[in-house]
């Protein structure tokens, strides 16, 4: 009798998204839509577009006023949306 290599299904999805190259950006789609859930409706309200670049997080905003004071919690966020995905997906948030 043979011995049979067993591996789990979540295992064989990420080494399967890890060759085709998908990881990453599934990973920044997550953190992307993440965005909602940890900044919460107000400030949703008044963000226009998110995207990743260079492991960096773009949010433009049609507030200036809340540009200033997300700004002061950058950090906070950054932490908290990678956090979310589970990896270092960015390093930085610039709002526009």
């Amino acid at each position: 009798m043979f011995k049979r290599h067993i591996e789990s299904l979540k295992d064989v999805l990420l080494r399967n998204l890890r060759e085709q190259g998908l990881e990453t950006p599934l990973k920044q789609k997550r953190l992307v839509e993440a965005w909602p859930e940890i900044v919460g409706p107000v400030i949703t309200r008044y963000t226009l577009n998110t995207y990743i670049y260079n492991q960096t997080l773009f949010v433009r905003l049609s507030n200036p006023a809340l540009r200033s004071d997300l700004s002061m919690m950058r950090q906070e966020l950054v932490n908290k949306l990678n956090a979310v995905v589970g990896e270092q997906v960015i390093t930085d948030i610039r709002f526009n």
